[in-house]
């Protein structure tokens, strides 16, 4: 453990700031458009722009890194967003926005591609799972105190875009002082949509489904914290909750997972979720009558920290229930493709589920989440009926980011690196 903080401290430093700056842009940018009196439509049309650059990011990221390597990627991508949320803050227009949050999308997956393939590249087989625990309190963390920072200012002003451009910057810092040559960029092999769902059918139509929940989850719930009054206070409080209790359960859950039918498991939380998300309604219509009628925003947290708890470690789980099916070698290639689905469906996921709260009010966001969970767990039982359990013993849960890419399943530590490259022990970034 002493050794991966020692030779990677540069880049998880700078991850640290790109995370906080990325969790305090997803809260502003939500509550500002409600400010500016932007529909709810409008609202999630602009907010889905981020999953809609991340798709085109994830698709072209291979050939860039390998025309001009990890440094100089990092460093382009990572001062494009910087200069894209100053931007946001001099152009006020729903349209402009999403053409901004594509840009933003493209140059978060770009960063992430680097950083994971970097880490892969300093990672050993017998600290891959250590490298990525670390990467993943890095990155839950510091959203967290990213979505803190929303207190700094009104959103109405324009300090706050300009800090989060402060820390997105200062993540450049570390990376560019660094004196060891990065390394070479190592494509992911592919795997036909056709063949990863005959594998898992389960695993790729749950992972579409839950693209659409987390796009709309990430994006809205400040939206929805707004519309429903919450002071700016209880928007970070609200959003740093959502964050913690994801990072919290992962593993909990994936020990469970790994005893028992991972679709069973699926199937249990993401019917917990469902319940927990119509708690967090019926509480919700409690918070504004009346003195004296009136119930504590305390409960709503307690929901909210519940369905969380639940729903935010699936996609994990279904990582590795397809993993279950396939054979060790394809593991990376498996997860490429989930990914490549999470993101078609996390396109659709802030517009679709503003559109639920345009027709129902604010709490078609509760709504949403309801529905599209109980798709993944009608559809899970369903192929337990027509298909038996089975045992892979290469397979097993391993906590995943929400925002891993290909290059960062590959620090599943059952995912070995087929070529395990040559490491100078003292090398460090």
């Amino acid at each position: 453990m002493d050794k991966v903080l020692k030779n990677s401290w540069a880049l998880f430093l700078g991850m640290g700031f790109i995370m906080m700056a990325y969790g305090f842009q997803g809260s502003l940018l939500g509550v500002r458009a409600v400010q500016e009196e932007f529909s709810l439509t409008a609202t999630g049309f602009m907010m889905s722009g981020y999953f809609v650059g991340y798709f085109i990011g994830a698709a072209t990221i291979p050939n860039i890194v390998s025309r001009v390597g990890h440094i100089r990627v990092f460093a382009a991508f990572a001062s494009l967003a910087s200069l894209i949320i100053l931007i946001h803050s001099i152009l006020i227009n729903p349209f402009i926005w999403f053409l901004l949050r594509v840009l933003t999308g493209i140059s978060m997956v770009c960063i992430y591609t680097v950083a994971e393939s970097w880490l892969n590249d300093r990672s050993t087989n017998k600290n891959r799972g250590s490298v990525l625990s670390i990467y993943m309190v890095i990155l839950y963390g510091s959203m967290g105190v990213g979505m803190f920072l929303l207190n700094f200012s009104s959103p109405q002003n324009f300090q706050p875009f300009i800090l989060i451009s402060v820390i997105t910057s200062a993540a450049l810092i570390p990376i560019l002082l660094t004196k060891k040559k990065p390394p070479n960029f190592k494509k992911i092999e592919a795997m036909k949509l056709k063949e990863l769902y005959e594998a898992s059918p389960f695993g790729m139509v749950s992972s579409f489904f839950y693209g659409t929940i987390q796009a709309a989850l990430f994006t809205l719930l400040a939206v929805y914290a707004t519309s429903m009054n919450f002071t700016i206070f209880e928007i970070s409080i609200v959003t740093f909750l959502l964050a913690i209790s994801g990072a919290v359960s992962q593993f909990p859950f994936g020990k469970i997972s790994d005893m028992y039918d991972r679709r069973k498991v699926i199937v249990f939380s993401t019917f917990g979720a469902a319940l927990f998300a119509i708690l967090a309604i019926l509480v919700s219509r409690q918070m504004y009558l009346p003195d004296g009628l009136a119930t504590s925003k305390f409960w709503f947290y307690i929901f909210l920290i519940l369905f969380s708890f639940c729903s935010l470690p699936m996609f994990s789980q279904i990582l590795a229930l397809t993993n279950d099916y396939i054979p060790k070698e394809k593991f990376v290639a498996a997860g490429a493709g989930l990914q490549f689905v999470f993101g078609l469906g996390a396109m659709s996921g802030p517009f679709l589920c503003s559109v639920f709260m345009d027709i129902v009010g604010s709490n078609g966001f509760f709504i949403f989440l309801f529905f599209f969970h109980s798709l993944i767990g009608v559809f899970g039982m369903y192929r337990m009926r027509v298909r038996e359990t089975v045992e892979n013993p290469d397979s097993q849960f391993v906590a995943m980011p929400q925002t891993i890419t290909p290059a960062g399943i590959e620090l599943n530590p059952v995912t070995e690196p087929i070529e395990e490259p040559v490491k100078d022990e003292n090398r460090e970034i």
